[in-house]
């Protein structure tokens, strides 16, 4: 992995995806829907990750239809366990992310849920030639965010409720909020980041 290339196609995605977000909550505040500068800040942190997630996994341009499958599970696992590992270790966060951000991400099988979604979404673009889709990479990603939540659950017992609180918006805004940060950040990532990538590197 070139870091120095995955820190800047990351940037040159995060930057744009940045006056989205402030467009969106500068939205939720002219419809008077109460936000926290804790929740706010943490947003902007979570679609860096989300932006990070799209670098590592290739998806900074698009090309011609061209899908590569793997349907066989468990070989590449097998014969490259290095791969495994960073599969689960990329979507831990996600697991962590999702209880601190919304209060009704507060079962297992959602957090489940969504990271599986998550990482089939990831899948599907990189049919445009963006890498091979991957039984096992669902099956991992799905595993690491799974894990990412029982960290949630180790840290909750030591985070105070006010403090956690904080960070947390609950209702209707707990469903929309992730597929609005997520779809911009793959439209952010397979459109407008390549040009500015050339623009400044």
């Amino acid at each position: 992995m070139d870091w120095e290339l995955f820190i800047q196609h990351a940037v040159c995605g995060f930057l744009p995806l940045m006056a989205v977000l402030a467009v969106y909550f500068i939205i939720l505040f002219a419809a008077k829907k109460k936000q926290t500068i804790a929740h706010i800040i943490m947003s902007f942190v979570f679609c860096f990750y989300l932006v990070g997630i799209l670098t590592m996994t290739g998806i900074w341009w698009f090309r011609s239809f061209s899908p590569n499958f793997n349907w066989i599970p468990f070989v590449d696992m097998i014969k490259g366990p290095v791969d495994t590992v960073l599969n689960v270790v990329l979507f831990l966060p996600l697991g962590l992310f999702l209880p601190i951000l919304y209060k009704q991400f507060d079962k297992i099988w959602k957090v489940a849920l969504a990271g599986f979604l998550i990482s089939l979404s990831v899948e599907i673009v990189q049919m445009f030639g963006c890498g091979s889709t991957d039984i096992n990479d669902l099956m991992t990603n799905t595993i690491g965010t799974c894990l990412g939540y029982f960290v949630f659950l180790l840290l909750n017992k030591i985070i105070s409720k006010p403090q956690l609180k904080s960070f947390r918006v609950e209702g209707a805004q707990c469903y929309y909020e992730l597929p609005i940060f997520w779809v911009s950040a793959i439209l952010v990532m397979t459109t407008i980041q390549l040009p500015i990538f050339h623009a400044f590197f």
